[in-house]
């Protein structure tokens, strides 16, 4: 098990702009939100933060323009305690932002994103930070950025032996040759349709669409099912996890990223597959109980409360074989 657990998070900063509303304007009309959050945001902060507070030691490979928006990602960061060494700033484009519309009655999102200077995120930002990826447990990406720079951050890690985490998101044309660099891919039920090619309504059909991603190279496939907890396929496992209750369903934009960063830091903790999913996912349902995306992240103390109240503090809700080692 390693002395500490260390992550490494190349992926986006994104500001962003929350409103809560009943319903969406049509054509030409305008309606009221009930509330309005400003805040830092993006897959790759999110997952860094998510990471971070559930006790790992995180750095993040990120981007940012130098408008006014670039200063929330530096304040944000060394507010949490992750080094601003890789915030790259880009004078060339604005800081990335995205408009989340959350409707007030169910908590589902809607969302348009502007990636801005994490477009310019390269491969060598990613071999810059080679040393800093070597000496981590786990590395996480996402398709925020450019794929050929996540693509670059998956290979540094597999050539030092570290954990590679891949969340294809959001679903984009991929070429198919970076699942092989996976250890574990991480799609939703969207991202798994568009990886496989295959529809996903049914349990049997999220079991054979998994396969062939397996199939792919991944190592193992971690289906995120939302309120439905996860699918786990690996060599030696094959099982639905089951889901947490929300306390409430304040704002859903940010569960898969809770769910990915607390998996990640269980992981680099050495927890077992099954375990690390579990967790992942008590914090995918603590992180739709908060407004917001990074700021809602859950502490590794909450995710440790809530698997004690629902499960009697044991957090292995894998069906069988929750000993399975990544």
């Amino acid at each position: 098990m390693p002395k500490e657990p260390r992550v490494f998070v190349l992926g986006s900063f994104i500001v962003d702009l929350a409103f809560r509303c009943n319903g969406m304007p049509r054509n030409g009309e305008t309606i009221r939100s009930d509330g309005f959050v400003m805040g830092p945001g993006g897959k790759g902060t999110n997952q860094a933060i998510a990471a971070r507070r559930s006790g790992a030691t995180v750095s993040l490979l990120t981007a940012a323009g130098t408008d006014h928006l670039a200063g929330l990602a530096k304040d944000f960061l060394e507010g949490e305690q992750i080094t601003t060494r890789f915030l790259h700033r880009f004078r060339d484009s604005g800081t990335g932002a995205a408009f989340i519309h959350v409707d007030s009655m169910t908590g589902e999102n809607r969302i348009i994103v502007f990636t801005g200077a994490n477009e310019f995120l390269k491969p060598a930002h990613a071999q810059a930070a080679e040393s800093e990826i070597s000496a981590c447990s786990v590395f996480l990406t996402q398709l925020e950025q450019p794929a050929e720079t996540a693509r670059a951050g998956l290979e540094i890690a597999r050539r030092h032996n570290v954990m590679t985490i891949f969340n294809p998101a959001p679903a984009l044309p991929l070429d198919r040759s970076i699942i092989g660099l996976c250890d574990i891919i991480t799609p939703n039920e969207t991202e798994l349709a568009s990886l496989s090619g295959m529809p996903v309504e049914t349990k049997d059909e999220v079991r054979a669409a998994a396969r062939m991603v397996k199939s792919m190279g991944a190592r193992h496939v971690v289906v995120t099912l939302g309120i439905k907890g996860a699918y786990v396929l690996g060599d030696a496992m094959d099982d639905f996890v089951a889901p947490f209750t929300a306390p409430k369903v304040v704002d859903t934009a940010g569960a898969g990223d809770a769910f990915n960063g607390a998996m990640a830091t269980a992981l680099a903790n050495g927890a077992s597959l099954g375990s690390a999913v579990s967790q992942g996912c008590a914090a995918g349902a603590l992180c739709v109980s908060m407004p917001g995306t990074a700021p809602a992240m859950p502490t590794a103390a909450q995710i440790a409360e809530l698997i004690k109240m629902q499960c009697g503090g044991s957090d292995r809700l894998v069906l069988t074989q929750a000993n399975v080692q990544v």
